[in-house]
């Protein structure tokens, strides 16, 4: 429980407590410069690229344009959190594949990527299209990324086959 001029957030899985003063401050600022939980990034400030994307209460959203205030008593995830004792699947794939060139976008490809497989465990290639394309990335690793993601659902067991059309 949140003392008075607090604001209780459950991040990673964690209770954690900021000030109420960053109530009216994004979730992206409260997360990097509060918590020191850096992966996700400031880029557009207008979710439109997706490098700030965590998820909150399972579902992706763009931190960049959501106030901390609105995400209090709900669960946070970032990418720091989002494997448990180890690398996550989808981190695995993104090194086998060699995806991440400058890495900016990164935080926000996996967390994207970790709620498509967990909404979808076996995508089809349309499905990961569609689910990726609020993510932005300026290197241009898109196949690179879609590889990645059949690797991990694949890892799972669930996947059959390398690509599915």
């Amino acid at each position: 429980m949140a003392e008075q001029g607090e604001i209780a957030l459950t991040v990673n899985g964690a209770e954690r407590r900021v000030p109420s003063t960053w109530g009216e401050e994004t979730l992206l600022d409260t997360l990097r410069e509060q918590l020191g939980l850096v992966a996700a990034k400031y880029a557009c400030g207008i979710a439109v690229c997706g490098a700030c994307k965590v998820h909150v209460d399972g579902s992706p959203v763009n931190a960049c344009r959501v106030r901390t205030a609105d995400v209090s008593g709900r669960s946070i995830r970032t990418l720091e959190g989002l494997a448990e004792g180890g690398l996550h699947r989808l981190q695995r794939a993104w090194i086998v594949e060699r995806v991440p060139q400058c890495g900016y976008c990164q935080a926000g490809q996996l967390m994207q990527a970790a709620a498509l497989l967990a909404s979808s465990p076996d995508p089809r290639d349309e499905e990961i299209r569609a689910a990726m394309a609020g993510n932005l990335c300026r290197c241009g690793t898109y196949e690179r990324i879609r590889r990645a993601i059949r690797r991990a659902a694949r890892e799972a067991g669930v996947a059959g086959t390398p690509s599915r059309g």
